[in-house]
């Protein structure tokens, strides 16, 4: 149980630490989804610098992030970009994602082409440097697989991912020419994230068990309600590309699917495991190639056949887990 005076205390150095971080790494723009991370970013980065926000969403579909980010705008009266892409701006999203990033894994490609598609709408407004969220759900415990955990393998699965994580904005913004810039993974505050004890990252509050703990009580104050406790979505939802394996099974026949699987299976040895994923790998195959270990004596992805670190459970070539 935290003591109230421990996490008041708390709050205010990471509230302190954080402010000096986000000066250091002052951005014209930040794509903003309206959820907490990028939220918090906003408020201290508006204090700084006229700051442009962008928010994108596949048009025709469900996309929350508009109403939060609109939400927050409006509260700090900054410039609201709101972008509505349609197929085939995604399309070509997705061919240079996949290019980029090395990857067909489909819920890597679905974050990432909402991502590219807000820096390029960024890079369109004469925007040539743009903050993100990234890095916040890692080093506060945000995602749902961690909430139920005892605190010795809390703290285990953190430090994992404080190890391992990787971001496609950086790459991504370095294929337009401009600069993505991740504020919670400055050394400074990435360094005290880590040191955190893991009772301020996930607590039992308001009727339910909630991750970032430390980052919503630090920042309730000058936050809607709505946004401190909204519940952390994925790009793909908040953007609506979540649609996308719906689509990609409406779009592609049964038959060719089963054709193709078959295939890629015998002649590259690649499991497809599903449409949307085909379609990746088409792309994959003829902008990347087919995928094959550099270090056959090292472990091996056993659906694609790429290598993955040794101590690895995912592939971020194709996204098969666990394995």
């Amino acid at each position: 149980m935290i003591v109230n005076a421990d996490i008041q205390k708390t709050c205010f150095e990471l509230r302190s630490l954080l402010e000096e971080t986000v000066k250091k790494n002052l951005a014209e723009g930040i794509l903003l989804s309206g959820g907490l991370d990028t939220s918090v970013l906003a408020v201290v980065a508006s204090k700084f610098i006229s700051l442009k926000a962008f928010t994108v969403a596949f048009q025709g579909f469900p996309a929350p992030d508009v109403k939060y980010a609109t939400l927050m705008t409006n509260r700090l009266h900054l410039t609201h970009f709101v972008h509505y892409f349609d197929e085939d701006e995604l399309h070509d999203a997705v061919r240079t994602v996949v290019k980029t990033m090395r990857s067909f894994d489909p819920m890597e490609v679905r974050n990432s082409a909402a991502i590219l598609i807000g820096l390029k709408v960024a890079k369109e407004q004469g925007v040539n440097t743009v903050m993100t969220g990234d890095g916040c759900d890692e080093l506060f415990a945000g995602y749902s697989f961690l909430f139920n955990l005892e605190k010795e393998k809390l703290d285990l699965e953190l430090r994992k991912l404080g190890a391992v994580m990787s971001f496609s904005s950086v790459p991504l913004a370095k294929t337009l020419g401009i600069e993505a810039k991740l504020p919670y993974l400055a050394s400074d505050f990435k360094a005290f994230a880590m040191k955190l004890d893991s009772k301020y990252k996930v607590q039992t509050e308001k009727g339910s068990v909630q991750g970032k703990l430390v980052i919503r009580k630090a920042y309730e104050d000058v936050l809607p309600e709505e946004i401190v406790w909204r519940v952390k979505v994925p790009i793909e939802q908040g953007s609506g590309t979540t649609v996308l394996p719906n689509l990609f099974d409406q779009k592609i026949a049964d038959a060719e699917f089963k054709e193709k699987k078959s295939r890629y299976l015998e002649k590259d040895k690649v499991m497809i495991r599903s449409k949307e994923q085909l379609f990746y790998y088409e792309i994959y195959r003829s902008v990347v190639g087919v995928p094959y270990p550099t270090d056959p004596y090292g472990k091996l992805c056993p659906q694609c056949n790429s290598n993955v670190a040794r101590n690895s459970t995912f592939c971020r070539t194709c996204g098969a887990y666990p394995i």
